[in-house]
């Protein structure tokens, strides 16, 4: 099996499963920092944001959209919340190639910190936070 930050050797862009193991990668390694405040998190990889999600979130393009945090937060958490309502983090891999595309980072760093930011928010960090807790990891 190729290294997962191999991706130079595609020739075709990753699809579905080839993100949702780099996903799966990167959440390993997100730091202890946050990873405390998490309780059951399922990470999600879709192509592109639903036409909701992308109104909701007042996108122009469906390429505005990296990643999005669907939970109850934190502070509005309690023992009656049902099972079902575990806390997905949703990755859009067409946005993130596209961004990847952009920037020359290594792709998985690209989903770690997309992931990062997107639980950052959801634990109401500030963008200085999370790029402390990123840069110390």
């Amino acid at each position: 099996m190729a290294h997962l930050h191999d991706v130079g050797r595609f020739t075709t862009p990753p699809d579905l499963s080839n993100m949702e193991a780099y996903a799966r990668e990167a959440f390993a390694t997100i730091p202890e920092e946050l990873r405390q405040h998490l309780g059951d998190v399922v990470v999600q990889v879709e192509d592109f944001p639903d036409d909701e999600t992308l109104e909701e979130m007042d996108c122009e393009t469906p390429f505005d959209l990296l990643g999005l945090y669907r939970g109850v937060d934190l502070a509005h958490k309690s023992a009656q919340d049902m099972p079902e309502d575990i806390d997905t983090v949703h990755l859009y891999r067409r946005p993130i190639l596209d961004y990847w595309c952009e920037s020359g980072e290594d792709l998985v760093d690209v989903v770690r910190h997309v992931l990062i930011h997107e639980i950052g928010h959801h634990l109401g960090l500030s963008d200085d936070d999370m790029e402390r807790i990123e840069a110390s990891a």
